[in-house]
């Protein structure tokens, strides 16, 4: 299990993050969902090691990684697709994957499991990144992530700017990974596809807790949604 354990955070004297915690097991989607500013993205960069702690803990498997440098939180099993991809633009796709095989010493079969939920990134292995569309380019950021064999997967804003048809890969890849036993933590801010794939969603505001509901019984009574978020 991945466990945020009451942990505080802060850009500077702006405290973001205010005793907040969740889990994600393995087989399982756990989406958060808040208002702009709510804390969602620095949740996800708290997890991978990119913010220093005030307080609190990050685990992994009941083992804490939260005083580790943020270069080995990827050797623990996490994958980040960070909103905005962050690709190595000017690598080609061959090089950006090999970048994620490295993060974790992935053995090179990993790469042909990878191509097979991506096959349109086997047609484009020597090309350079910053020439693919942004579907293409959110594939080669989640696939880069994959690389690592990933315990538990964090998506940040996966389907941002996305065709419909990039969207529905995107999300199927993100099944096949739950179904393989992969946690997955996903920031989204399309509801709707929030509610087809996620099995618990935990709302956030000011960085605080608000609650954790099942999705299921969002889809039956979705007016939580609109009390928490106004939409």
């Amino acid at each position: 299990m991945l466990e945020v354990d009451s942990v505080n955070v802060a850009y500077g004297r702006a405290q973001v993050l205010r005793d907040l915690s969740l889990s994600v097991s393995p087989g399982e989607i756990l989406c958060l969902l808040g208002r702009n500013g709510a804390g969602k993205t620095t949740t996800m960069k708290t997890i991978m090691g990119l913010l220093p702690l005030m307080s609190g803990t990050v685990r992994v498997d009941g083992e804490a990684i939260s005083d580790l440098p943020a270069h080995q939180t990827a050797a623990h099993g996490i994958g980040y697709i960070p909103q905005g991809r962050r690709l190595f633009t000017e690598l080609t796709v061959a090089q950006n994957l090999d970048i994620g095989l490295m993060a974790r010493k992935s053995p090179r079969a990993t790469l042909d499991d990878v191509l097979d939920l991506f096959p349109r990134l086997r047609e484009r292995m020597g090309q350079v990144a910053q020439t693919l569309s942004g579907g293409e380019q959110q594939m080669l950021a989640t696939a880069r992530a994959l690389c690592l064999r990933p315990q538990y997967l964090l998506l940040d804003e996966p389907t941002e700017g996305l065709q419909p048809s990039m969207i529905a890969a995107i999300r199927d890849v993100i099944a096949v990974m739950r179904d393989r036993g992969v946690g997955v933590i996903l920031v989204e801010q399309r509801v709707d596809a929030v509610l087809e794939v996620a099995d618990r969603v935990a709302f956030i505001e000011n960085g605080r807790n608000l609650e954790t509901m099942p999705a299921e019984a969002l889809r039956k009574d979705p007016s939580p949604i609109k009390a928490y978020l106004g939409v």
